[in-house]
Parts: structure tokens; C-alpha cells; sequence
């Protein structure tokens, strides 16, 4: 086993570097918005809606990004047992079945936003947040196209392409980003609706790309069905929405914990998003080695060799808690310096060392239960997910969370601290099932 992880660290690690940087890529869009906006005058109450309005769409797109993870499993494995064709008829259908998630989607968003004031945010951060959502919420249709596409290119191991989108892309939020949210060189100073605009433009420039990129790539003698296959649309349900499930109950307990944390005060919720932030990039990194794991799972499962399979699965679980080991350090030891980057309001700084520490203490956790959920999925398996995210969360993470910081009046940190004790169960669960999984194969083999 130890010679067999050590033949598959190299290819791994080829698949997944370049779906890290685009991971990274992806993240950095919202730490760029949260650094434009956070050099506005009101500083505290921009960042605050841009995180409120950002999780809240995030909640919904994603969900629905997650509804097309299916690709990963069946295009990765019709890669592997040599059926080109299979895999082009996937993604057909997902484009397919993005037209109307996107339209129910944007109605979803724009129809919760009158409900906020129901639940007692802040009149200053709703009045800049409501045109930040109203505007995001129209880079729904070119993000689900781009993710149908490169869950595609990763599933046939071209992944350049989409390192490529995302890099270049934030250089176009960037610019965008100043341009709008200053009204330099002539153009109006909108504020946090600028950034959101900047946004929507970076995510049609990304989803361009990737067509160019599908079409570059693919030799003009094979086919591509185009024909409307509902069955196969059915099946990819059948695999996204517990795989969409799973990413909306950990979206939405980020959603709801925003919401609660907005509650308190315009600092907390500050702290909250640039934490949230710093979490977020090292959680990219191990998504994106989740991604390569879940293809290199699916691709040995399409050549009928279960052993090649769990050993990915076990390959990309060593470089994603290595990782993440090395990132819990950074966050314990340099976090003035990674919270500087975003604001340097005293109250916020203190706010955002306590939420680092604990988002240090799960640092090993939540690798571990993202990279498990994609070799599992590359197995097939996405309703397992799914169950360990509503019990870890919902049931036992959450309500921790709520009662730390409303009856032991530890605030956003006690929120975190009821989120960091879901991780740990999450991803020790996780790893035992993975254990379970590749124990069968052994079993049948």
C-alpha cells in the first residue's frame, strides 16, 4: 500500500495543482471584494453587506452548482473505461438543466431579500447589501455554464484551462472592482454595488473562456449528441442533489451563522467575513485536491480497478490534511498580518484573532471531510455526505453554536466554536465510512 501511495502521489498532485490555484482563484474573487469595499469610508458596514449578501448567494448558487457534481462521477468514469461520447452527452445535459436552475434560482434570491428586514439585520448594512444582492444575483446563468464546464475538463484531466479562467478572471474583478467601486478614470462610484458588478462581468468573462477552451480541445471527428436526454438528466440528479444537499447544508449553516453574528454588532459580523475569508482559501486548497481525488476515484472505478481507486482516495486524504496541518499553524501564529489585509478597525482585529484560533483548531477537519466527500463521490457516493453534514451541523453544530453565544455570552466566537466541533465529527465519520468503502472492494476483489 505504502509503494502503491507513493506511484500516485505524482499524478495526483499533476491533477490537483492546477484545480487548487483555480480553487484559490475562485475565493480570491470574494477576499478581493471584501478588501475594495473595506477601504470605503464606512468600512465596517460595507464589508458586513458584502459578506451578508455574499453568503446568502452563495447559499443559493451553489446549491445549484452542487446539483451538477454528478459530472464528476459519470463523465470521470466514461473517461475511464474509454466512452468519449458518454462523457459528451453528459455534459450536453447539464447545460441543459442549467437554463432553468438559473431562472429559478434569481427568482429564489430575489424574492428573500424582503426578509431579511423581518429578522432585525441593520438598517445601514441592508441599505447597502440589498443592491449588492439584487446585482450578484444575475452571475447565476455564466456560473453554473462554467461549472458544468469545468467539472467536465477536470473529468478528462484537462485542467489548465480552468486554472487559466479563474487567474485571469480575478484580474478582471480587480480592475472592474476599482473602476466601479471608486468611479475612477470617469466611470461612477457605486460603491458595494460596483464590486457586484464587477463580479457578474469576471464570471461571463470565465464561462466565455471555458466554451473556447471545450472547443479548442475536442478533435473535430467526435460526436456530440446534442439531443435532450431526460434520463441522463435524471441521473445527474440523482447523484447532484445530495452532493447539492450536502453543500447547501454547509453553506446555509455559514448563511444562518452570518445572520446571527449580524445580530450582535457591525464588528462582529466584519470578523466574522474576514475569517471566514482566510478559512475559505485554505478550505479551497483542499477542494480542489477533493476534485482531483474524486476524478482519479472515478476514472479507476470506470477501469474496473477498485485497489487504484482507494488508493487515490487515500493519496489525496494525505496531501489535503498535510495541507491543512500546515495552514492551522499560519492562522495561530501570523493573524494580525492576515487580518491587516482586510481592515484595520481595532474592535475588528481583536474579533477576527479569536474567530482564526478556533478556525485553526479545524483546520485538519474540514480537509479531511472535503477530500473524503469527493472520493466518495467519485465512487458514486454522494447521499453519505449528505447525512454526516445534517447531523454534524444542523443537529449538533449549530444549536452548540447558538447556545455559546446567546446563553454563555461568548458572541461570534461561540458561534465558531459550535461550527469547529461539527468539523471534528464530520470528518472523523467520514474517514471510518471511507475505511468501510475500500474494505468492500477488498472484499470482492
Amino acid at each position: 500500500m505504502l509503494a502503491a501511495l507513493k506511484d500516485e502521489l505524482r499524478p495526483m498532485l499533476l491533477l490537483a495543482w492546477p484545480i487548487v490555484l483555480a480553487e484559490i482563484g475562485w475565493i480570491a474573487m470574494g477576499i478581493v471584494d471584501t478588501i475594495v469595499v473595506g477601504r470605503l469610508p464606512n468600512s465596517a458596514e460595507s464589508i458586513a453587506a458584502v459578506s451578508l449578501g455574499t453568503i446568502l448567494f452563495y447559499t443559493v448558487a451553489i446549491f445549484g452548482s452542487g446539483l451538477l457534481l454528478g459530472l464528476d462521477t459519470l463523465v470521470s468514469q466514461s473517461f475511464g473505461s474509454g466512452d468519449r461520447e458518454d462523457g459528451h452527452r453528459s455534459l450536453i445535459n447539464a447545460l441543459y438543466l442549467s437554463v432553468p436552475l438559473s431562472a429559478v434560482f434569481m427568482a429564489i434570491l430575489w424574492g428573500c431579500t424582503p426578509l431579511l428586514d423581518s429578522l432585525g439585520e441593520r438598517p445601514e448594512v441592508m441599505r447597502l447589501m440589498r443592491p449588492y444582492l439584487s446585482t450578484l444575483t444575475w452571475s447565476i446563468f455564466p456560473l453554473l455554464v462554467y461549472f458544468g464546464l469545468r467539472r467536465y475538463l477536470q473529468a478528462v484531466n484537462v485542467v489548465t484551462p480552468v486554472m487559466f479562467a479563474l487567474i485571469s478572471a480575478n484580474l478582471v474583478n480587480l480592475g472592474v472592482n476599482i473602476l466601479l467601486v471608486y468611479g475612477k478614470w470617469g466611470a461612477p462610484a457605486l460603491g458595494v454595488a460596483g464590486s457586484a458588478w464587477a463580479t457578474v462581468i469576471s464570471r461571463v468573462y470565465m464561462a466565455v473562456v471555458l466554451v473556447g477552451a471545450v472547443a479548442f480541445i475536442e478533435k473535430p471527428g467526435w460526436h456530440w449528441p446534442l439531443k435532450l436526454d431526460l434520463p441522463r438528466i435524471v441521473h445527474l440528479l440523482a447523484l447532484g442533489l445530495p452532493a447539492g444537499a450536502q453543500i447547501l447544508l454547509e453553506t446555509g449553516v455559514f448563511a444562518v451563522s452570518a445572520v446571527l453574528i449580524g445580530r450582535l454588532d457591525s464588528p462582529s459580523l466584519a470578523a466574522h467575513q474576514i475569517a471566514l475569508n482566510a478559512a475559505s482559501f485554505t478550505f479551497m486548497v483542499a477542494l480542489g485536491i477533493s476534485s482531483a481525488g474524486a476524478v482519479r476515484v472515478g476514472q479507476a472505478l470506470g477501469r474496473k480497478d477498485p485497489h487504484a481507486a482507494a488508493v487515490s482516495g487515500w493519496t489525496a486524504l494525505f496531501i489535503g490534511v498535510a495541507f491543512m496541518a500546515m495552514a492551522a499553524i499560519v492562522f495561530w501564529t501570523l493573524p494580525v498580518y492576515l487580518i491587516r489585509l482586510f481592515s484595520t478597525d481595532p474592535t475588528v482585529i481583536r474579533i477576527s484573532i479569536s474567530l482564526l484560533f478556533v478556525a485553526g483548531l479545524f483546520q485538519i477537519f474540514d480537509g479531511t471531510q472535503v477530500v473524503v466527500a469527493g472520493a466518495l463521490r467519485g465512487a458514486g457516493d454522494t447521499q453519505t455526505p449528505m447525512y454526516c453534514h445534517l447531523v454534524g451541523y444542523w443537529v449538533i453544530g449549530l444549536p452548540l453554536g447558538y447556545v455559546l453565544c446567546n446563553h454563555f455570552h461568548q458572541g461570534a466566537v461561540g458561534i465558531w466554536t459550535g461550527l469547529c466541533v461539527a468539523l471534528v465529527l464530520i470528518g472523523l465519520v467520514l474517514v471510518v465510512l471511507w475505511g468501510k468503502q475500500v474494505r468492500a472492494w477488498q472484499a470482492v476483489s
